[in-house]
């Protein structure tokens, strides 16, 4: 896996699932909603810790500058 996500997609998608899981054990948003908010929180917090989308693999897309060397 190459990495594929910059460091504000990672941070934007960290802020993300936290702001979901808060919402979430909080108590605001419980149900089937809830279940749907933990889950994408999960995937959220898991690609930005490994720089890797697989959706952005599949589209084609990348927001990792590239590096000089």
């Amino acid at each position: 896996m190459k990495a594929n996500m910059g460091s504000a997609d990672r941070i934007i998608r960290l802020i993300l699932a936290v702001i979901m899981g808060v919402l979430y054990f909080q108590g605001i948003v419980g149900g089937t909603l809830g279940v749907i908010l933990v889950v994408a929180a999960v995937i959220f917090a898991l690609t930005s810790l490994i720089s890797f989308c697989p959706l952005y693999l599949i589209f084609g897309l990348c927001t990792k500058k590239e590096e000089n060397n």
